[in-house]
């Protein structure tokens, strides 16, 4: 007589999250946020395309450059969020990431060095104004704003402020957390690829677990799976949520695509690489694509791949 089988419980990794919330999105199916040439109408259609995509809500997001190019590309998401109702029920706000980021190889990333700006009030109210209060988070290095002065200023326009781009050591991070820095931008990201073992930006953003909130890549390329299962151990869940930091390759898969003023190709693995191999230029893959990572080689249940993608960054924001 044969014993019975064991019967092993699954998690719902056939189920998929409905209405995710991305908190860092730079372009989508071909649009990209970060050119001033972008037409209000691609805008338009990047949005409901992501709505396609199963994305409740989204921050598109605007990276370091020229001030005027910022500033121009901030007035364009703003005119198309403005002059189409069903596109500002997706994009409800806008994420500006940059320029007051440090200029440090490796920190500053996939960011024009020649425009990470220092402490400038002037052009943080000129970035803030031309989103007219649509601007719900911005990124900033915590060392740059020397007194959190930047940061309290932020906060007292309703803007989320995080930590990002960074080697801001604990008293510097300290300060801005005591001004109402709340969030840490693409942890693991936007630093060297090699750093010190025991004192990096990594271990420093964890050691305030307690104040901070977390967003991470969950593409399988930028946290890699082991660093992605530890920081869910390490890190309470509702600090955790994911985001894309996608580009406008993302949906399309390999091909040559633009950031702003980058030309990024994609190639078979769907990577978004630097020439140099450094870094990563933002992002490929989806929101969609980040939830089946997340189920597939993580095995996360859909109730916690919610929390991830939708719950915890909605919470955060208000939605």
């Amino acid at each position: 007589m044969m014993e019975a089988e064991e019967i092993v419980q699954r998690p719902d990794t056939d189920q998929w999250v409905t209405g995710s919330m991305d908190l860092q999105v730079n372009g989508y199916q071909g649009v990209d946020f970060n050119d001033p040439t972008t037409s209000i109408s691609s805008i338009q259609f990047a949005a409901k395309a992501m709505r396609s995509d199963s994305v409740a809500a989204a921050l598109p997001t605007i990276i370091t450059a020229a001030p005027q190019v910022m500033i121009g590309c901030i007035a364009n998401v703003r005119q198309a969020i403005e002059s189409d109702a069903e596109v500002a029920q997706i994009f409800r706000g806008l994420h500006i990431e940059g320029p007051f980021l440090s200029r440090q190889p490796g920190f500053i990333g996939a960011h024009p060095s020649e425009h990470a700006r220092a402490q400038d009030f002037t052009l943080l109210a000129e970035l803030l104004d031309a989103g007219g209060g649509l601007v719900r988070l911005l990124t900033l290095a915590p060392e740059i704003d020397v007194d959190g002065r930047m940061t309290a200023y932020c906060v007292e326009r309703g803007v989320t402020v995080a930590a990002g781009h960074t080697d801001a050591d604990l008293a510097q991070l300290d300060r801005c957390i005591a001004c109402g820095l709340s969030l840490f931008t693409h942890l693991g990201n936007g630093c060297p690829r090699q750093m010190d073992r025991h004192d990096n930006i990594i271990y420093r953003a964890l050691r305030r677990a307690d104040k901070l909130h977390y967003t991470l890549i969950a593409d399988g390329f930028h946290v890699p799976e082991t660093l992605f299962r530890n920081l869910l151990q390490w890190v309470p869940r509702q600090r955790l949520a994911v985001v894309s930091d996608a580009i406008s390759a993302a949906g399309l898969g390999p091909g040559t695509y633009q950031l702003g003023h980058r030309t990024v190709t994609i190639g078979a693995d769907r990577a978004a690489r630097d020439p140099s191999g450094e870094h990563f230029v933002g992002a490929a893959s989806t929101m969609r694509d980040a939830d089946r990572w997340l189920a597939h080689t993580l095995a996360l249940p859909l109730s916690e791949r919610r929390e991830l993608l939708q719950s915890n960054p909605a919470a955060w924001m208000s939605w």
